[in-house]
């Protein structure tokens, strides 16, 4: 069975930093529109993005969400 990871970023609370898109480049982006971090293919669901991928992607966004300075990026196991 793939292990899977679901990660949470509560983006209302983004000050644009972009410590998560250099941690994990490939899963995060900084928009143009608002200069607030995107968690590229999430879902929205009362103002909180989620996204499920594999496993393999734990390190690089565990990493990114220890730089954020206002720890608004959760990584849980599923």
């Amino acid at each position: 069975m793939k292990k899977q990871i679901r990660i949470f970023h509560y983006r209302n609370k983004c000050i644009g930093c972009n410590a998560c898109v250099e941690a994990a480049p490939h899963r995060w982006r900084m928009s143009k529109k608002d200069g607030k971090s995107v968690l590229l293919d999430a879902k929205e669901k009362k103002g909180i993005y989620s996204v499920t991928v594999h496993a393999n992607e734990y390190d690089a966004n565990i990493e990114a969400a220890k730089n954020c300075p206002v720890n608004i990026i959760r990584v849980e196991i599923i």
